[in-house]
């Protein structure tokens, strides 16, 4: 397979301006604005067919084409007005979970508690996304992805061997807070079909990069993980597992972790010496590290991607985002789509009777969507 085709061609795939088809269509959420895991999670959502209005304040959105932003009705009201407060505790009483990002205790000084909203709406899921988590020592203080999974130690596992990378925020704000906030918010619902009842869903981004971690921690008592950059086979130490540059100066990775693709690593490396013998000796993988990344550079990754691509190698070129909307594989299964000019990922998880979509942001008005809720309840 080639590496990246030299044309882009973008699907609509996904994007539709119907009523969506998705596994949560009828379910009814209220987003209060806020910046990362709380905008991801509630797109996440409407991907899948809920119907999520996000209250804003006025003025915010000059623009409702943002990718984390999609498919969301939008209302901007003044929270610090009383008046706004009672409209939206009339929709509150009509939806089916409420997802908000504020620092513990600003919600109940809005007068927008969980117990005030529970009691006029018993079976709400109330979704709290934080990067400390409603209570302990930190809950108050102000932090980032970066501190969240610096406590958990996500972070000091992460990097070179001279100092921790930050993975990006995909770690604590994505991985550890969004994610976990829609399967807490899922979940509580599918119990409150059951129970009839609502409960708070604490969805802490440093809890969440924590339980990413389990497997790390489970290796560790069992031997298979020694703390140091560098020093295990995931995190860069093996020479079997890693990124190598070329000779175009771009990169390849490759992950040949079992017996069998580690000697399909070999045949179509050419890793003859004998010394590649020792996969699994640590005190060998620096040196072997080493000759492999004198092997990477004698060929351009083009020319890797025709030798390794598609084998059991477990090889893959090292694409930009400019790039992995072209590799035929993405292009293939419309893993990116345009949406108004702007190259985005698609809906993901795919559902084959119920798909999801992508649908046109649109300002609303509050008493209408009450109205239309309090209808269909």
């Amino acid at each position: 397979m080639a590496a990246v085709t030299d044309t882009v061609t973008h699907s609509e795939t996904g994007a539709s301006t119907q009523p969506a088809s998705g596994p949560l269509t009828g379910v009814r959420i209220v987003e209060f604005a806020g910046i990362g895991p709380g905008p991801f999670a509630s797109m996440l959502l409407a991907d899948m067919g809920a119907e999520v209005l996000t209250l804003d304040r006025v003025g915010a959105r000059k623009n409702l084409k943002s990718v984390a932003g999609r498919g969301r009705k939008v209302v901007e009201l003044d929270l610090k007005d009383k008046a706004s407060i009672a409209q939206v505790l009339d929709l509150l009483a009509h939806a089916d979970a409420l997802i908000e990002g504020f620092r513990p205790g600003v919600m109940e000084r809005l007068g927008l508690g969980p117990d005030v909203v529970q009691a006029r709406n018993p079976r709400l899921v109330y979704g709290r996304m934080t990067g400390w988590g409603q209570e302990g020592p930190l809950a108050q203080a102000a932090g980032h992805d970066i501190n969240y999974i610096s406590v958990t130690g996500a972070l000091a596992a992460i990097g070179t061997e001279q100092k921790p990378v930050p993975p990006l925020n995909l770690v604590g704000d994505f991985g550890g807070g969004a994610l976990y906030l829609v399967v807490g918010v899922l979940a509580a619902l599918l119990e409150s079909k059951k129970s009839g009842k609502g409960q708070v869903v604490d969805a802490a981004m440093c809890d969440g990069a924590a339980s990413l971690m389990s497997m790390f921690f489970d290796m560790t008592a069992m031997g298979r993980w020694i703390e140091g950059r560098e020093s295990n086979f995931l995190d860069g130490g093996a020479h079997f597992y890693g990124v190598y540059e070329c000779a175009c100066g771009n990169f390849v990775s490759i992950g040949s972790i079992e017996p069998q693709f580690y000697a399909l690593l070999r045949q179509h490396a050419g890793l003859t010496d004998t010394s590649f013998d020792a996969q699994m000796d640590r005190k060998a993988w620096p040196e072997l590290k080493q000759k492999l990344v004198q092997v990477f550079k004698t060929k351009t990754r083009e020319e890797w991607c025709k030798i390794m691509e598609g084998t059991d190698v477990c090889f893959a070129p090292v694409l930009t985002m400019a790039e992995a909307p072209r590799h035929p594989h993405m292009a293939a299964r419309n893993i990116f789509v345009s949406r108004h000019g702007v190259t985005q990922p698609a809906p993901a998880p795919r559902f084959s009777r119920t798909p999801s979509a992508i649908r046109e942001p649109a300002s609303a008005d509050i008493v209408e969507v009450t109205a239309a809720w309090k209808g269909q309840a």
